[in-house]
């Protein structure tokens, strides 16, 4: 064999290598992505980042190669507990029927099927497949238990008989509104339970075929009720992860053979009854037509000899029963008359006592309005001197505020207007010291203004820039 050349090696690696690298490409892209379906609910995990997200719609999505991972939980699922599955549909799991302890100690089996549906909350999905990883540790370690643990807790609140007696449909009720909203706090008491049986077999007694109530005493689970009436709860397994029960079907229970044989005693009993009560009442009927017809015998010999008699007394009967009837009459149309008129003076005392109320209600209502417009007058009043008085307690606040207000109003309306103080003053007032007491006062004070306001002119002649001289007179 000839050994390979290094020059062999580097043109088989240069073969090789572009062949592994498309492989590696290939392997990469095909574990890129994954697809969902309908039905269920996907949690895909990112193993770099640790992060967690729910699918729960048909797509492709994208995934990274080697470093996640995708677990699929179906949305919906089924318990069957019994080989007959009710709903004909592939179930989730399929297990035996579910043994039970009824509260008089008798046990049975009983076949059921559960359906749950998984939450639309993607926090509680993510919850949820924290606990339990995938669907197969969600269905044996959670529904399949609490729904086994449900079913047994339900039956023990019957007895035997009464559940293969009828009681059937309550427990189913009972069973699914405990798996959907929790399980009844309870209590073990002695109840009393009431049988429907048949009436002791006697030759004199003549309701012996009819049936009869009998009441018993029994240890019984009874729920615990709270205030309003309604049974305590204990936590529902199921809520914190949002899981719902859609559906609780039960098939046929079978009692264990005590049960069973005692079922059957009491029905083969019960058909024993009614057998002897059947052959009691033929020998009754047949020794009533034997003295029946004895009976028949006389009553024709007898009628023969009355019927003269009672015809003529049927006559006489008929007369005192048509006078009768005729009396009868007279009195319930005198009675009906009393009737009428007592009914038509109640209903004018109903109407004069309704008219008496409204008028009543309505001086009521004008009292009350009266009052309330002086109530309202009072406080407007009392609110107007309050308003005074606070006016009149801070005067020099409130007057410095109007002056203020006033300033401004001024200040907007005559900043363009320009007042000059005069530079003359002549006092007219008799009450001021050194006024004018005469007419020749006055002029004499005028014309000296006259003279000053010429030697003003005279001067601004010389000093143009100068401001005018203004005088004033004060009367």
């Amino acid at each position: 064999m000839q050994t390979p050349t290094l020059k062999n090696l580097i043109a088989w690696g240069k073969l090789t290598i572009p062949l592994i690298g498309i492989a590696l490409i290939i392997l990469f892209i095909s574990n890129a992505w994954f697809q969902t379906d309908a039905g269920y609910t996907y949690v895909y995990q990112n193993n770099i980042s640790g992060e967690l997200t729910v699918y729960k719609e048909p797509g492709i999505h994208f995934r990274l190669p080697a470093f996640s991972r995708v677990t699929p939980y179906k949305q919906v699922m089924t318990v069957s507990f019994g080989s007959d599955d009710i709903t004909n549909t592939p179930s989730t799991r399929e297990l035996k029927s579910i043994g039970v302890r009824f509260a008089d100690t008798y046990t049975g089996q009983i076949p059921a099927t559960f359906r749950f549906k998984l939450s639309n909350n993607d926090e509680k999905i993510i919850q949820m497949h924290r606990e339990f990883r995938h669907l197969e540790n969600l269905v044996d370690a959670m529904l399949v238990k609490n729904a086994r643990n449900v079913t047994v807790i339900t039956a023990t609140q019957y007895t035997g008989e009464e559940f293969f007696q009828g009681g059937l449909n309550q427990f189913k009720s009972k069973l699914e509104d405990q798996l959907r909203d929790g399980v009844y706090v309870t209590e073990r008491r002695q109840v009393e339970v009431e049988q429907t049986d048949l009436a002791p077999v006697g030759l004199d007694q003549e309701e012996s075929n009819k049936l009869q109530r009998t009441q018993q005493l029994v240890w019984k689970t009874v729920p615990i009720l709270d205030n309003q009436g309604q049974p305590k709860r204990q936590n529902n397994p199921l809520d914190q992860y949002g899981v719902q029960v859609t559906q609780v079907t039960v098939g046929d229970p079978t009692p264990e053979i005590q049960l069973n044989t005692l079922l059957i005693d009491k029905k083969s009993l019960v058909a024993e009854r009614i057998k002897t009560i059947q052959e009691q009442e033929t020998a009754k009927a047949q020794a009533k037509t034997e003295q029946l017809k004895k009976e028949i015998e006389r009553t024709r010999e007898v009628q023969d000899a009355q019927r003269k008699k009672e015809l003529a007394v049927i006559g006489q009967q008929q007369g005192v029963e048509v006078a009768q009837q005729i009396a009868r009459k007279e009195l319930i149309e005198q009675q009906k008359q009393k009737d009428v008129s007592v009914i038509q003076k109640e209903k004018e005392l109903a109407i004069a006592q309704s008219n008496l109320s409204i008028q009543q209600a309505n001086a009521e209502a004008a009292k009350f309005e009266a009052l309330a417009i002086r109530e309202k007058g009072n406080a407007e009043a009392e609110v107007l001197a309050a308003r005074y008085r606070a006016l009149g307690a801070y005067k020099d606040i409130y007057l410095a505020e109007i002056n203020r207000d006033i300033a401004g109003v001024l200040y907007t309306n005559l900043r363009h207007f320009k007042v000059e103080m005069p530079q003359n003053y002549v006092s007219t007032s008799n009450n001021e010291q050194g006024s004018l007491k005469s007419n020749l006062d006055v002029i004499s004070a005028f014309s000296a203004l006259g003279l000053m306001q010429q030697a003003k002119q005279l001067s601004t002649a010389e000093m143009p820039d100068s401001a005018p001289n203004t005088s004033s007179v004060q009367p």
